[in-house]
């Protein structure tokens, strides 16, 4: 049965992977590099080569021994008795770490990783659910991990959280369908649909109703210790993720195409932990020492992307990098806008009072569970866009998110009327090749930056003439 398990699960494939990885040094040459990517099948090795680039490699390696600790650390906390529990994205991860008897585990996460780096990716997951009688308009970020689960020969989590209602409903209909189908708890924490500060009192109110719920399930009262200590790192955290975001603002970006990804997958996995704090070190002395390299800061930056919603990760070298090599920069998705502050650590009150805004902040939750759907998500784009200097926006139109469709045509609008950028609006889904294939979302992206940008260069030079003709006439008739 072991054996049968980690030839098929998704997540005993992706954990024996990080293992391997985690044994790799962080100063491994070109050729030891190649040697390693030659063994490996199609899929795994185009997706490492992706991250094995030269200039970020070490950091790279940083990154996914993180991730090893998150899938290994489940794996080995479940053998000594902790509760393994199953977390959505956008439920901040470093509560779950501040319990000794429990560990986080978060579905999308392992979705992607598994779709990035294993071969056959995830289809086989995806089909699986469907099987199940599941529709298949289901959104595949957490149906690929879910379904393998649902499969019975993979990992099986000891509890679910649900915090997307509201944000993400078909995440939670299907953490929901697999909670009952499995016969395990699952934890409920849903964001009221009113933004003002009663709605922020309600959700800190039901944020300490689900830790009373926690500590009865996982037999163990939150120390106000623990939590301290977690709390501080998840400030640390903080600080390292702001200071990329102010970096990201030179031009041309220091930060590598794969940061945006790297960013999130460390927020919604072992934030507050000090394998989340190397991890954004690394980071940060790789795009400081790219911003202190003279070929660097000559290299052509032809276009500032930000991405209004997801990316794609079916293909991260034929995304990412395919960008970095076209000279343009990615900076960041929807997924990194969760806006993370520091904590007050002086006592339970304010600690939990501060997760609880991080949970307020994270991802969806904070545009699609917002009171305006549309005028939360405009808002922050706009803000994005503005501090970051981006050139244009691009939406990653998926499938499974009707609520985004339903608005987007209102942020195009905004964002033209308030910063000037146009947006391109492509359809596909993030995580399976077979419905938008990667070339024809390269041609897309090239020929809107190609097109698009043009006119916008010469809507701002005519703007600019204008402008001299007014400035011009109204000097002359004071003369």
């Amino acid at each position: 049965m072991v054996s049968q398990r980690t030839q098929t699960g998704l997540f005993d494939r992706t954990a024996n992977l990080l293992e391997l990885i985690s044994k790799m040094p962080e100063n491994i040459s070109d050729e030891e590099t190649q040697g390693v990517l030659r063994v490996l099948p199609p899929d795994v090795r185009q997706a490492l080569s992706a991250f094995f680039i030269p200039s970020m490699r070490a950091t790279s390696i940083v990154f996914l021994k993180m991730l090893g600790k998150c899938f290994i650390g489940a794996r080995e906390a479940q053998k000594q008795g902790k509760k393994v529990i199953l977390a959505p994205f956008n439920f901040p991860p470093e509560l779950l770490h501040a319990f000794d008897s429990a560990f986080p585990l978060t579905s999308e996460v392992l979705s992607t990783v598994g779709v990035i780096a294993l071969q056959g990716q995830g289809e086989r997951y995806f089909n699986t659910a469907l099987g199940f009688g599941l529709p298949d308009h289901i959104c595949s970020a957490n149906s690929i991990a879910l379904g393998s689960i649902l499969g019975g020969e993979d990992f099986r989590p000891d509890a679910l959280i649900s915090s997307a209602p509201g944000g993400c409903d078909v995440n939670s209909k299907i953490h929901e369908f697999v909670a009952h189908y499995l016969n395990i708890p699952q934890f409920f924490l849903q964001k009221p649909p009113d933004d003002s500060q009663r709605g922020r009192d309600c959700y800190v109110r039901y944020t300490k109703r689900m830790i009373r719920n926690l500590e009865e399930f996982l037999g163990e009262k939150l120390s106000e210790e623990k939590l301290r200590r977690v709390m501080e790192k998840a400030n640390r955290c903080t600080e390292l993720n702001n200071e990329l975001w102010e970096m990201q603002k030179a031009k041309p970006s220091p930060l590598p195409n794969l940061y945006s990804l790297m960013l999130y997958g460390t927020r919604f996995t072992m934030w507050g932990t000090d394998a989340a704090i190397e991890n954004l070190e690394s980071m940060v002395a790789t795009a400081k020492r790219r911003m202190k390299d003279p070929a660097f800061s000559k290299r052509p930056e032809k276009a500032r992307t930000l991405w209004a919603y997801t990316s794609y990760y079916f293909d991260v070298l034929g995304l990412f990098n395919w960008m970095d090599d076209k000279g343009y920069a990615h900076l960041g998705d929807g997924l990194d806008l969760y806006f993370p502050q520091a904590v007050d650590c002086a006592s339970m009150d304010t600690m939990i009072e501060g997760w609880a805004r991080s949970a307020w902040n994270m991802p969806m939750t904070r545009q699609v569970g917002g009171e305006s759907m549309s005028g939360a998500w405009t808002e922050d784009i706009v803000f994005a866009a503005g501090d970051l200097n981006a050139d244009c926006v691009i939406f990653c139109g998926h499938h499974s998110c009707k609520q985004t469709w339903s608005v987007v045509s209102i942020l195009g609008k905004e964002l033209k009327k308030r910063l000037g950028l146009p947006i391109l609006v492509l359809q596909g889904d993030s995580w399976l090749k077979n419905m938008t294939p990667i070339g024809a979302i390269q041609q897309q992206i090239e020929e809107f930056v190609t097109h698009a940008l043009s006119r916008k260069k010469r809507s701002i030079k005519a703007t600019s003439r204008i402008r001299d003709k007014r400035r011009k006439a109204r000097g002359e008739a004071k003369s």
